[in-house]
Parts: structure tokens; C-alpha cells; sequence
């Protein structure tokens, strides 16, 4: 195989192998990020998708550029496929950590907070916590992130404290033990919650952005209301049912 005669063309042949397998191989991992990981709308939300290209490109790049590098069949055989299995390692090192570093960002809950959704990434909790979050929430999630609340504080003194944390940079919803079933919070959240006939008025100009996550709602614009979606890099609305609270589409508008 590649022997051409043509140095050159036998590194063109070697390395465009590489480039396929790299990018089967980044096919499969892109499968199981926004397949599991950063589901719609996360993937836009947090981020997900430019962290996945940035590593994707990186390894697919490397291995086939490191591959048209070494690539020679004047040498022996045994140096030639040492060569081959060191760069196969550093790529797969490469993505490994790649990887690593997209799942601790993940999201992994959208939570109820207050007046307002606030998206909540892996990365964001303290795991010494979640043995003090209710039983059905003490490990986060692995494929993909769950809908929740937060209970009610127990008195002014835990109000105090954990007004003061949120304050320091420690979200109410990133805190475990504030964790509550997403149906125990639904009456909260439809009473902050504000009409979603409201929006074309509030936001004329994105009038058809508006009836485009009504269409995917499912609903009539009239039987949904909406929040507005905090994330670490951007806000977004949430359309919910006006009778069970529950979310049913997103739209990329800032409706604070």
C-alpha cells in the first residue's frame, strides 16, 4: 500500500487515510456530545458546539498533518509503524482530554430560580454537595440535563446565606441541597411568569424568531407564557405550557 514510487504521493495518500479515520472518528464523538451532552437548544446555549469544533479541528488536523511529517517507505518497517503508533497516541491523547473538557462543561440541569431559568453546567457545582441534594438528584446527569427548582428557603438565616453565597459568585441553582422536583416549583413558575403574547409586542422586530417557537411549542400562542433562560454566555426565552409549566421551546431573545 503507498508504494507509488512517489514519496510525496505516498505522504498525500497516507495522511488523506488519516484525515478519513480522524473524521469518522470525530463523526462518532459528535454523536455522543450533541446526542447526550448539549442537546438543542444547549449546544448554542452553552457553547457546546464551538468547544467540539475547536477540539474536533485540532485532532483531526494534527494526526493527518504529523502523518504527512513522518511518513516515508525507505524506512524500515518497524520504525515506520513506531512512528505511526506514537502520533495515533498523541491523538488520541489529544481528543481524550478534548473530550474530558466538554463533558465537565456540560450542562446539566435548567433550574427554576426565582424569576428567571438559569442554565447549570457540571463544571458549576461543588460535588462535596450532592450528597445533600434529594436522593433522585445526588449525581448529575449524563445524558443530558434534567429540569428543575428550588425549594423555598427554610428561614431568613438560610435566605441570608445563601443571598450572600449567590452574591460571591455561587448561583442559587447551582447549590444541590436548594434542589427540588421541577413539579413542586411549577406554581412559582407560572406566577412569574408573564404571557407569551407579550413578546411580539415587547420585540415587533423579531416578530417571525417569535412565531417560529410558537409553531415548535406545539401550541397556540395564547396557552404558553414565557421566561426569560440565563446561561454563562448568553440569554435566551423559554416558552412554557400555561397550565403544567412545562417547557416546550426556545428562542435566542433576551426578554429581560
Amino acid at each position: 500500500m503507498f508504494n507509488t514510487g512517489n514519496p510525496w504521493k505516498d505522504r498525500v495518500q497516507a495522511s488523506g487515510v488519516h484525515f478519513l479515520l480522524s473524521v469518522l472518528v470525530a463523526a462518532l464523538a459528535a454523536a455522543l456530545v450533541f446526542g447526550l451532552w448539549y442537546p438543542y437548544p444547549y449546544r448554542d446555549i452553552s457553547g457546546g458546539r464551538e468547544l467540539f469544533f475547536l477540539v474536533a479541528a485540532v485532532d483531526v488536523v494534527m494526526g493527518p498533518l504529523l502523518t504527512f511529517a513522518v511518513f516515508n517507505r525507505q524506512k524500515p518497517l518497524k520504525e515506520l509503524r513506531r512512528d505511526l503508533g506514537v502520533i495515533a497516541l498523541l491523538q488520541l491523547a489529544a481528543l481524550a482530554y478534548g473530550m474530558w473538557t466538554v463533558f465537565v462543561a456540560r450542562p446539566v440541569h435548567m433550574v427554576f430560580e426565582i424569576d428567571r431559568f438559569r442554565v447549570v453546567h457540571a463544571i458549576d457545582v461543588d460535588t462535596a454537595l450532592l450528597p445533600k441534594a434529594p436522593p433522585a438528584l445526588s449525581s448529575l446527569p449524563l445524558t443530558g440535563p434534567s429540569t428543575l427548582g428550588i425549594r423555598e428557603f427554610k428561614n431568613n438565616t438560610e435566605k441570608a446565606d445563601f443571598t450572600f453565597a449567590a452574591l460571591g459568585g455561587v448561583d442559587l441553582s447551582a447549590r444541590p441541597e436548594l434542589w427540588q422536583d421541577y413539579v413542586l416549583s411549577a406554581p412559582q413558575v407560572l406566577a412569574a411568569a408573564k404571557p407569551a403574547t407579550e413578546l411580539k409586542t415587547r420585540f415587533a422586530a423579531r416578530a417571525a424568531l417569535i412565531d417560529d417557537a410558537v409553531r415548535a411549542s406545539g401550541r397556540d400562542v395564547a396557552a404558553l407564557r414565557y421566561l426569560p433562560l440565563v446561561s454563562r454566555r448568553s440569554f435566551w426565552t423559554v416558552l412554557i405550557d400555561a397550565q403544567s409549566a412545562q417547557p416546550l421551546a426556545y428562542l435566542p431573545l433576551d426578554s429581560f
